[in-house]
């Protein structure tokens, strides 16, 4: 099965302008850009046919083919990543089997997120898309918690049935749990990691319904598969001692750029 990562990249972010060429410090120092550093991680996947960076913005354009990323021009009125990468699959003429995700705000991605993701849709027949989710510990659920009563948005959870189907996301913490947990324990709460594989008809399909209110209501893409009736698998991936977090606020640079230091990414 042919294989093409696309990370889509929009300048005009409403919570963070300009996000996609924030520079972030690795351990060494180095500053390197976010889509950059996502551009680097989609190359570190294993069995990716064509990696591209899909934008509408010639300043990130011109940024991702200084470090060397093939870009492809998309409609400034794509609604979010998912509408873009359906748009960057047609103009490269289509034919790919699966086409990833890889959202431009996650470069700490782990390159077998991406891995076990593409083998999880190739191993469900049944399934239109998939995404990754991480089981969170006590340290990263508190840090959910805390997030949404400081008011800010933070990471998106999940909850799906016996067989990995997705019954909901949200950027709540579902479900709910009255229990504490200590930082290194296991919890019942998944975290939803921002990276998608479509197969090629239900992507094509997605830019003609119309937007649903979940959608509305929550801001995320994935909602409006499940509002059309189409099944979402969740893969669950593991850590392997890799901290993950996804750069949604300008709160969250000095986060990344802590875990890089302690992972000793540069």
């Amino acid at each position: 099965m042919s294989v093409l990562i696309a990370i889509p990249a929009r300048y005009a972010s409403t919570r963070y302008p300009g996000k996609p060429l924030v520079g972030l410090r690795g351990a060494s120092g180095t500053s390197m850009s976010l889509i950059e550093r996502s551009w680097r991680a989609a190359q570190s996947v294993g069995g990716v046919d064509r990696v591209v960076v899909a934008t509408d913005d010639d300043r990130i354009k011109q940024a991702s083919e200084a470090f060397g990323a093939e870009v492809v021009m998309t409609s400034p009125t794509c609604a979010n990543g998912t509408e873009r990468c359906a748009e960057a699959h047609q103009a490269l003429g289509g034919g790919y089997e699966i086409v990833v995700n890889l959202q431009g705000d996650a470069p700490l991605t782990p390159s077998w997120f991406v891995e076990d993701l593409v083998a999880g849709l190739r191993a469900a027949p049944d399934a239109e898309v998939a995404t990754p989710v991480l089981r969170c510990d006590g340290a990263t659920l508190n840090g959910f918690l805390n997030d949404r009563k400081a008011g800010r948005v933070g990471g998106t959870t999940s909850v799906f049935d016996g067989a990995g189907r997705a019954l909901y996301f949200s950027k709540e913490v579902i479900p709910f749990t009255s229990a504490s947990y200590a930082d290194a324990e296991e919890t019942p709460v998944f975290h939803h990691v921002g990276v998608y594989a479509y197969r090629p008809e239900p992507l094509a399909a997605y830019t003609g319904w119309a937007v649903g209110p979940l959608e509305v209501l929550e801001g995320l893409e994935q909602l409006r598969f499940m509002e059309n009736g189409r099944a979402v698998l969740c893969v669950e991936v593991e850590a392997r001692g890799r901290q993950f977090w996804e750069l949604n606020n300008p709160e969250d640079v000095p986060k990344l750029e802590q875990m890089m230091r302690d992972m000793g990414i540069d």
